[in-house]
């Protein structure tokens, strides 16, 4: 009933419309009233002499008969001047408002038309901050300005702030691919410097079966602590920043996918069941690939010894979707929305970290929303998971020669994206 309700409000240029054409009829209707009281006015001053000159050659009016003297002659003169002159105010008021009204009309349904292109004319630079606001959330390019150039008014004003606000968005963003970059540098190499160091220790000849054991456990945890720095610095450089789009299949990514976690689900026992149709979208390979490996790994981990394991890629109604279930645990459904927030997992998992950072599902969130596409998950009645990732469908275009095509569709690399 709300939807309806919103569906049924007037928008902005239709109540702009309506106020124009309000004022314009309500002075309009004002206007014919000032002329109606002026002509009726003027029509009392004017209408004895004119009725006087109709009756010296026009009036039928019986005269009376000479004996009954000059005084009611006079009368009946006098009466015939005052019907003649009502006559004539009655006809020609009706006749103002008749016409005036008719006019007035016409005047209204056309000032109605030139209200609604007067109100678009008036909203047209909102409409241009709307395009681009839209323009700049579809393809994340915070370098586009408004640039509106007008008299220093309340739209003026608000299209300079918006430039502002993106100036400032892109400065952020800017600041934080560049701190991605720092992190990943400076995070990594002292871990790789450890992991070595330990390496060594342990491969020495005359190391202890302690120290041994001691390296063992350290190369663990450099290895989870390697694990959860690709995670965040991913999930960082992911979230609202753009990506350098290109065509490509999510059969073939997902088939690499598998291939590569096929040794890791043969060691778990798992069946693995692979449905691979064309799903064409435009996306990032390295990014896509991450989302696809993180389904994937995260089916393989969180699964029982000997389950079950299925990949689907298809296209649907507009979309290329990847469909990743896996048999499990039960995962209750009021749970299903906090696996997608970072270091979430459920169950005995909470207190495990050989399972990963519990940044693989937020990862796929934030690399599908970056792409313009939808993650959801859906528990299966016996446990486990069926994960949907949506992405943009791209029609793929057959490359008949090596000449570029002029019809192709051009894909622009956005400035300032890593």
């Amino acid at each position: 009933m709300t939807a309806f309700t919103e569906r049924l409000r007037p928008t902005i240029r239709l109540r702009l419309t309506l106020l124009y054409t309000g004022l314009f009829i309500g002075a309009g209707v004002l206007l014919l009233g000032l002329t109606y009281f002026l002509v009726k006015n003027n029509l009392d001053n004017q209408a004895v002499p004119k009725a006087a000159r109709m009756l010296d050659g026009t009036s039928k009016a019986p005269m009376p008969p000479p004996e009954q003297g000059v005084e009611a002659t006079d009368r009946s003169v006098e009466v015939a001047m005052v019907r003649v002159r009502d006559d004539y105010q009655r006809k020609t008021l009706n006749a103002l408002l008749t016409q005036g009204g008719i006019a007035l009309g016409l005047v209204g349904a056309a000032g109605l038309g030139f209200g609604w292109l007067l109100a678009d004319r008036a909203l047209r630079p909102v409409h241009t901050i709307t395009e681009t606001a839209g323009r700049v959330a579809r393809s994340h390019d915070l370098t586009e300005r408004i640039g509106y150039e007008g008299p220093r008014d309340d739209v003026k004003e608000l299209a300079d702030t918006f430039d502002t606000m993106l100036g400032r968005l892109a400065r952020a963003f800017d600041g934080q691919r560049r701190f991605v970059a720092n992190a990943s540098h400076e995070l990594r190499t002292p871990l790789a410097i450890n992991r070595t160091l330990i390496d060594v220790a342990v491969r020495r000849p005359d190391a202890t079966a302690d120290v041994k054991r001691l390296g063992e456990a350290l190369l663990v945890v450099n290895g989870r602590h390697e694990r959860l720095i690709d995670g965040l610095l991913t999930l960082a450089g992911t979230e609202g920043v753009a990506v350098d789009a290109g065509p490509l299949d999510l059969a073939d990514v997902a088939g690499h996918v598998l291939d590569q976690a096929a040794p890791e689900a043969r060691e778990r026992g798992l069946t693995s069941r692979r449905d691979l149709g064309p799903a064409v979208t435009s996306g990032d390979p390295v990014l896509v690939e991450r989302l696809v490996q993180n389904l994937v790994e995260n089916a393989v981990r969180h699964n029982r010894d000997g389950g079950g394991l299925s990949v689907t890629t298809r296209s649907r109604d507009g979309w290329a979707e990847v469909v990743v279930s896996n048999t499990g645990p039960v995962v209750p459904g009021y749970e299903v929305e906090t696996i997608f927030e970072p270091f979430r997992r459920l169950g005995n998992d909470r207190l495990r970290s050989d399972r990963g950072s519990g940044l693989g599902l937020s990862i796929v969130r934030a690399t599908a929303s970056a792409h313009g596409g939808t993650v959801t998950a859906v528990p299966r009645p016996g446990g486990g998971l069926d994960v949907t990732v949506r992405l943009p469908s791209r029609t793929p275009v057959p490359v008949l020669d090596a000449a570029p095509r002029l019809d192709a569709p051009r894909v622009n690399s956005v400035p300032g994206a890593g």
